[in-house]
């Protein structure tokens, strides 16, 4: 699978506490012009620790600030599911993109540790 450093949102980001990614994509004035091309691929780097829930959402909004973010796309993971490395989910990019795309993360529990990387890829390795 490659990669592209404009297309992360987190690369290796820490997450214990609720947050938005690191990165946020500028889809510029293509907007919805990305559906089905693309894959949403969210992975763990590190195990986590404390942390009991995660809710990865994908937003999207028409400003950088998220003001009226809106959600494209969610998944939750009990905590069995985040003690190892591997991906969480890859998903076809759904319809609805506005100029810009972030992640974000919302952690039920006191996080220890954990990191994730969550990215827009063309291809998804099946491992």
């Amino acid at each position: 699978m490659l990669l592209d450093q404009n297309a992360m949102m987190s690369d290796k980001q820490a997450v214990t506490a609720s947050a938005a990614s690191a990165n946020v994509i500028d889809l510029g004035a293509a907007g919805n012009a990305v559906p089905g091309a693309l894959f949403a691929v969210c992975r763990v780097d590190e195990a986590f620790a404390g942390v009991t829930q995660l809710k990865v959402s994908l937003q999207t909004d028409e400003n950088e600030a998220f003001s009226g973010a809106e959600e494209l796309l969610s998944a939750t993971f009990a905590q069995a599911d985040l003690n190892q490395v591997q991906n969480l989910f890859a998903m076809v990019m759904p319809n609805g993109a506005k100029r810009y795309l972030r992640a974000y993360y919302t952690v039920t529990g006191s996080g220890s540790a954990g990191k994730l990387s969550c990215f827009l890829t063309d291809a998804v390795d099946m491992k």
